[in-house]
C-alpha cells in the first residue's frame, strides 16, 4: 500500500463526498434526457454545487489556503502560496448528454509547481492520483506511461481544431482530465491539446509526470488559452517532430 501525504487525503475525501452528489444528479440527468425541458441549466446548478462541497471540504482541514475554480474563480486566502485547483465537473459537455465520462479534478498547486492531484471518474469508480516524488496511481495500484516506441501503433487523445487533420490515431473524448490520466495509466501514448484552462489540467500535470511521462513546461500564472503536449518519454521526440511538422 502506498502512502499517501496528507494534502492528498484531504482531497480524496472531499472528492468522495462530492461524487455522491454528483453520481445522484447523473442519475436525473439521464431522466431528463428524455424530456422537452433540457438539462442545461440543471448541470450550472450540479457545477456549482459539486464545487461548494469541495471548497467547503478543502477549506475546514486548510482553512488558509486559497482556491481557484472554474466557476468561483480565484478565492485569496491568508496562504496565497498554497492553491487548491479545482474543475467540479471535467466532461460537462458529457455530462449535460448522459454520457458517463467526466471526472472530479483537484491539483494542489504549492509556490510555482504542482505537488499532488487528483482525478475522480464516480461512475467508473476509478480514481487517479499523484504527489510529488510519490508516484502515480489508479485505486491503489502503481500506474506508468506506456512502452511503446511506434508512433503508427500508438493512441493519442486530442479535442481541439488545431491538430484536426493530422495524421496519428488520435481520440477525442470530451475531458481533458481523463485524458492526461490515461496517458499516465499507459491507456493513451499522448495528449496534446490546445486552449485549456489551468483548472482543467492541474492535476493531470503531476500525475502524468509521477507516471514518467513528459510535459511541456506549463506557465501556472496563466489560468487560460494553455496548451498542452504530453506523452510518454519513448515517444515525445517522436510526436513533437510529427506536431511541429503539421
Amino acid at each position: 500500500m502506498n502512502t499517501i501525504s496528507p494534502n492528498l487525503n484531504i482531497m480524496i475525501k472531499a472528492c468522495e463526498k462530492a461524487s455522491k452528489s454528483l453520481i445522484r444528479d447523473f442519475g436525473e440527468i439521464e431522466q431528463l434526457q428524455v424530456s422537452m425541458k433540457g438539462p442545461s441549466d440543471f448541470v450550472t446548478n450540479a457545477d456549482k454545487k459539486i464545487e461548494k462541497i469541495l471548497i467547503e471540504e478543502l477549506l475546514k482541514s486548510k482553512k488558509n489556503y486559497s482556491i481557484l475554480s472554474e466557476e468561483a474563480g480565484f478565492i485569496k486566502n491568508k496562504d496565497d502560496k498554497n492553491t487548491w485547483i479545482i474543475d467540479p465537473i471535467d466532461g460537462t459537455s458529457n455530462f449535460l448528454h448522459g454520457v458517463p465520462h467526466f471526472a472530479i479534478s483537484i491539483g494542489l498547486q504549492s509556490y510555482d509547481e504542482i505537488i499532488s492531484g487528483l482525478i475522480f471518474d464516480p461512475i467508473k469508480n476509478e480514481m487517479f492520483y499523484g504527489d510529488k516524488n510519490n508516484g502515480s496511481y489508479l485505486n491503489n495500484k502503481r500506474i506508468r506511461v506506456s512502452k511503446k516506441k511506434n508512433l503508427e501503433e500508438c493512441l493519442f487523445a486530442t479535442n481541439g481544431k488545431k491538430y484536426k487533420n493530422i495524421n496519428l490515431s488520435t481520440r477525442k473524448t470530451g475531458s481533458a482530465a481523463l485524458d492526461m490520466a490515461y496517458v499516465a495509466a499507459g491507456r493513451y501514448d499522448g495528449y496534446f491539446q490546445e486552449n485549456l484552462n489551468l483548472w482543467d489540467i492541474a492535476a493531470g500535470i503531476i500525475i502524468i509526470n509521477e507516471a514518467g511521462g513528459i510535459i511541456n513546461s506549463i506557465d501556472l500564472k496563466k489560468n487560460k488559452s494553455i496548451e498542452v503536449l504530453a506523452s510518454s518519454s519513448n515517444i515525445n521526440e517522436k510526436m513533437l517532430k510529427k506536431l511541429h511538422n503539421f
